[in-house]
């Protein structure tokens, strides 16, 4: 016998609220880029506190499996599901392509250390895989 009731909740996101799940967004940008960017998401009419990281880098898998590395500057913040949207639209109305955004529930994105994202449908790589600073082995090659 136990003292907790039989009901079942229906499955939900671990973290939601009024305006949906909260999501991790991530914004890979060119250095040259970043201040267009940061103006971009400052237009929007809710709040953004961007984490940015200078040495992130971005290793893009062809789909014969060759890979290539790049750095790159990322910049990642919360946002809510109902969100996204506003956000992709804000991006794009400053020249940004829908390619450089990526989601991901803000779980996974505490849990994990680098985020492997597919490519959209018209890129010419396979998978792409994020890394917010730049693996130990090569910044000992440098």
């Amino acid at each position: 016998m136990s003292v907790w009731p039989s009901l079942t909740p229906a499955p939900s996101p671990a973290l939601c609220g009024s305006e949906g799940e909260l999501v991790s967004i991530s914004v890979t940008v060119e250095p040259r880029d970043l201040e267009e960017l940061l103006e971009a998401l400052a237009s929007l009419e809710f709040p953004i506190n961007p984490q940015i990281y200078h040495d992130a880098t971005v290793t893009y898998a062809g789909q014969d499996g060759h890979e290539r590395t790049e750095p790159a500057t990322l910049v990642e913040f919360p946002a809510y599901g109902e969100q996204v949207a506003k956000i992709r639209g804000a991006l794009e109305t400053c020249g940004f392509a829908n390619g450089v955004v990526s989601v991901a529930a803000m779980l996974d994105e505490i849990h994990g250390g680098e985020r492997m994202e597919p490519a959209p449908p018209d890129a010419p790589y396979a998978y792409r895989v994020v890394r917010k600073s730049a693996p130990a082995t090569a910044a000992a090659g440098q």
